[in-house]
């Protein structure tokens, strides 16, 4: 179905060579460097030099649980007003459901921002964040940043990157997003989908054939090729939102007639423009996708990237159910139950999702309601969710008849909410599995809570497949092998949806309205700079091959104290390592009694077996091996400095937003070679002040085990000259205030 291409390959009138086979001489090949339409768009946003980039943005985009601190620590720089298009939507903590008022206060607080520095806001439940950009920001050659890890646009032209917090308060505060050139990677799209093959299908497959190998990390995705013209719009951006899960930095597609009439639908003609590459274009690698070989497929618990045909896990369901109830007791003890899923050859599932910003399309559930048109899902435990990711998207479902076949069928129709993509709707009973056309699948990401007995997985498939299987009342079913028209009506957009509900300020500040506070809404607590040593304690030791921002903060409930730093701190790594918020809250306050008496605690001196010096800085590190796969969330690196950490120690980092997330909250991103320390363990790193502002790479340390001192090297990629300043000023804020 894919076929990766490793080293370089040239794009030459619409046909893919290898670099060896083009033989192309250097002057050319740089030409062809430039020919890619990444190439064309990072340039002309770009402030810096040719190979160290320095963006600047069109727009940006939060959502409610992101845009509270982002204004907080923008506002505690020095924030004036909005500087480009922000929009502010309610897509997270829709539902106001947990800790009394605190949510909706959240949206007040929103609203008033919004007006008084001079943004858009668009009111819950209206749409999620990414089919609103897609609707009304994303434009032809335009680039935008958003504080969630699914911000991707590249299907209309967009190149669109998803960062955590402080990236954007940069873009507020004037600064740029600094990065090395990226590589670019050709996506080459040929033939055409089958009836019952959808984008979640396509989606799972790329991420399959390329996330456990690192093939696109932190590189961006270029669309090309002969196939594209046969997918809908809605189809490549089902795509295309999924390009998070293969770990890319970002995502462009080739915009044709097709991006054309989604541009007219939504009344912006003015912001089409044909984008694609120029006739010669030079690739780091490419990745072959053969619609018409894909297969209905599968992404099965703990990552989007544990993808099988749905054919070959039927074929094979009890050994892969039981490989995955294995891992599953590193969760809690006795692991899960999934095996009993299995009766008479077949797999029942217990619900069924669609939802969100890549499964709430029109298409999508248009579909669904055609293949269960006159069925039903059935009386016993098995449901049916499906959320719309907008109302414009959800009137033309209903004016379209398509709500009433799926609402007849016993389908469970709702607003615009990303809930069930991050645990805080439609949680499944203890050893349920879920079936969803959402973006991740993570260990507890559905809500339930291993540590505390709850067990609970989700795997991925597209909606056609999830509709065939509620068809046949759970019974896991492509729906490659059901019958049904697929003759969709005909989508419109109704604008004035949108024109009656946003409050549309870009570019508009009122300094006339106060910005509302709630209760729980709070400062972030003053940090401590970088001194010219550090004391570092192990306060956590994660063994997984990966670990996910999902268990370094936990979505679900704790969304609703994403405005309270303190507070949400509280939660940290409560998933999966309990003991972790006690064991760092202990170290912050040694290194509060050292800052008051000038000394560290004896106890800790006596542990340690020898004299540091005075200027030390005393704190927490979590220690991962491959920390920070997933979202975008600040949080799972502040919460962290909120109590007191001033380092990760990682064998490599999982994504750049998660590494930059380090950096903005002023924590090391120290790397090591050897994975053999444990909680309670000393790092003493003596003039890393001088390290930093050296440009080091290499950092020597002593490395302190039940007061045996030994010498290693840790390491550190390379800083910028800003990067090196954020963490010398101990976070983004106090780098900003000086």
């Amino acid at each position: 179905m894919i076929k990766l291409i490793k080293g370089g390959v040239y794009l030459i009138d619409g046909k893919l060579l290898k670099e060896n086979v083009a033989f192309m001489v250097e002057s050319k090949k740089q030409a062809a460097v430039k020919g890619t339409m990444t190439y064309k768009i990072l340039a002309a946003h770009n402030k810096g030099d040719a190979e160290n980039l320095r963006i600047k943005f069109d727009a940006l985009a939060s959502h409610d649980i992101t845009y509270v601190g982002i204004i907080q620590t923008a506002k505690a720089s020095g924030l004036k007003e909005f500087p480009v298009p922000y929009t502010l939507t309610n897509c997270h903590n829709s539902l106001c459901a947990v800790g009394g008022t605190i949510n909706e206060d959240d949206h007040m607080f929103g609203l008033t921002a919004a007006k008084h520095y001079g943004g858009n806001y668009v009111p819950a439940h209206l749409a999620v964040i990414h089919q609103y950009m897609r609707e009304s920001e994303a434009g032809c050659g335009a680039m935008i940043l958003g504080s969630d890890s699914h911000t991707r646009y590249g299907a209309l032209g967009t190149m669109a990157i998803g960062e955590g917090g402080p990236e954007l308060v940069k873009q507020l505060l004037g600064q740029t997003y600094d990065i090395k050139r990226p590589e670019v990677i050709a996506v080459y799209l040929k033939g055409k989908p089958k009836k019952g093959v959808g984008p979640h299908d396509v989606a799972i497959a790329l991420i399959g054939a390329t996330f456990k190998k690192g093939f696109v990390k932190n590189k961006v995705l270029e669309f090309v090729g002969p196939g594209i013209k046969n997918l809908s719009m809605d189809f490549r951006c089902g795509i295309d939102v999924m390009t998070t899960e293969t770990s890319c930095l970002s995502s462009i597609w080739e915009t044709d007639e097709t991006t054309h009439e989604f541009f007219k639908i939504h009344k912006r003609e003015n912001d089409f423009r044909v984008i694609r590459p120029e006739e010669t274009a030079y690739y780091d690698g490419a990745a072959v996708v053969d619609l018409s070989r894909i297969e209905p497929m599968i992404a099965l618990p703990f990552h989007p990237s544990n993808a099988y045909t749905i054919k070959e896990f039927l074929e094979n369901a009890d050994d892969i159910l039981g490989g995955i109830e294995e891992e599953s007791k590193k969760l809690k003890a006795g692991g899960s139950v999934l095996r009993d899923k299995i009766k008479d050859g077949k797999v029942y599932v217990d619900q069924a999702v669609i939802a969100g910003c890549a499964g709430g399309s029109y298409e999508n559930i248009a579909e669904a309601a055609d293949i269960l048109r006159g069925r039903s899902c059935g009386s016993g435990k098995f449901s049916l969710s499906v959320y719309p990711q907008s109302q414009p998207v959800y009137k033309c479902l209903a004016d379209n008849g398509y709500v009433s076949d799926l609402i007849t069928a016993g389908a469970l129709f709702k607003t615009a909410f990303c809930g069930p993509c991050f645990g805080a709707g439609d949680t499944p009973a203890n050893n349920g599995l879920s079936i969803r056309h959402t973006t991740r699948n993570f260990e507890n990401r559905e809500g339930s809570k291993p540590t505390e007995g709850q067990f609970a997985a989700v795997a991925l498939m597209d909606a056609r497949s999830i509709a065939t299987t509620s068809a046949n009342g759970g019974a896991l079913t492509p729906a490659t092998e059901f019958e049904y028209s697929k003759k969709i009506k005909k989508y419109y957009f109704d604008k004035t949806i949108y024109d009656n509900r946003v409050y549309r300020g870009a570019g508009k500040p009122d300094k006339s309205v106060d910005i509302v506070y709630g209760p729980n809404i709070a400062d972030w607590p003053e940090q401590s700079p970088l001194s010219e040593n550090v004391l570092i304690k192990v306060a956590s030791v994660i063994n997984d091959d990966v670990t996910t921002t999902d268990e370094l903060i936990p979505s679900g409930e704790t969304s609703s104290y994403r405005s309270n730093p303190c507070r949400l701190s509280k939660f940290a790594l409560s998933r999966k390592d309990p003991g972790y918020v006690s064991r760092a809250e202990e170290i912050r306050a040694d290194e509060a009694e050292r800052k008051a008496t000038g000394k560290l605690p004896d106890g800790i001196l006596e542990e340690l077996g020898f004299e540091i010096d005075s200027d030390v800085l005393y704190g927490s590190a979590v220690v991962a091996r491959k920390p920070g796969d997933g979202s975008a969330r600040e949080q799972a690196a502040s919460c962290q400095r909120v109590l007191g950490g001033i380092a990760n120690i990682a064998v490599e980092y999982a994504t750049k937003r998660y590494r930059s997330n380090l950096i903005n909250w002023g924590m090391l991103p120290l790397l090591c070679r050897n994975f053999d320390f444990k909680v309670g363990d000393y790092i003493y790193i003596k003039n890393i002040d001088g390290i930093i502002k050296g440009g080091k790479t290499e950092i020597p340390a002593k490395h302190i085990s039940d007061k045996k001192v030994k010498d290693i090297i840790l390491f550190m990629d390379a800083l910028t000259e800003e990067e090196k300043k954020i963490i010398l000023s101990g976070c983004l804020i106090n780098y900003n205030k000086r």
